[in-house]
């Protein structure tokens, strides 16, 4: 979900700042909605030989951080953000593969992961790194036109970020999420939940003949 930038995030203020994010969100789907804006046809940024695949890794459980038995997806440079407005690009691009209940922000500057849902992270502005997969994970570097396609489970912090960087965050058919940092009593239920969900319909850049389901469908 980084460190000059977000200094606000740490602990107590967390759950107020996203609450003020869903509500945000919820608003602007039902005007969405009213408008007519989800009849979209889902679609994906490009097909054929122009799909980009996604760099891949996969995390194992570290006995803090459940993560994934599905990869993690890095695409790099798959949106093209030549707008004024390059967050409502990001968003659009997902709510258009049913990639919802988004929101704009950063990264949580700990580990945490959720347990009730995938997650999708499009860089709209800047560049951060961040750590993926937990204390034993991964560190990535990420842009503006960066997607990060984060499986149910899979830790991430952010390790810092530039001044301007910024984040769209959205999740599939809208679900909800939690926010579980590795804390005592989070497991077993955060590990049925993971089992539970089901893979996503969509590819949130290139939708339903995306890369995401064909890779995930291989585990």
């Amino acid at each position: 979900m980084f460190w000059v930038r977000y200094t606000s995030f740490v602990m107590d203020g967390e759950h107020r700042t996203y609450r003020r994010q869903f509500l945000a969100s919820t608003f602007k789907a039902g005007a969405l909605l009213v408008l007519g804006w989800t009849a979209l046809p889902k679609r994906g940024l490009s097909q054929g030989k122009d799909l980009k695949q996604p760099d891949t890794a996969t995390f194992k459980d570290d006995g803090i951080i459940p993560n994934n038995r599905y990869p993690l997806l890095l695409y790099r440079g798959v949106i093209n953000l030549g707008r004024t407005d390059p967050a409502a690009q990001v968003e659009e691009q997902f709510a258009a593969n049913n990639w919802t209940n988004s929101w704009r922000n950063g990264i949580y500057p700990f580990h945490h992961y959720h347990s009730t849902s995938h997650e999708v992270l499009g860089i709209y502005r800047g560049s951060a790194t961040v750590r993926l997969g937990g204390e034993q994970g991964r560190d990535f570097t990420v842009q503006a036109g960066d997607v990060i396609v984060i499986p149910a489970g899979v830790g991430h912090k952010n390790l810092g970020a530039s001044n301007d960087f910024g984040v769209v965050g959205a999740y599939p058919d809208g679900r909800q999420w939690d926010l579980l940092t590795g804390q005592p009593g989070e497991r077993p239920k955060a590990d049925q939940n993971i089992a539970a969900l089901p893979v996503p319909g969509n590819d949130p850049v290139y939708g339903a003949s995306g890369p995401l389901r064909k890779i995930w469908q291989e585990e």
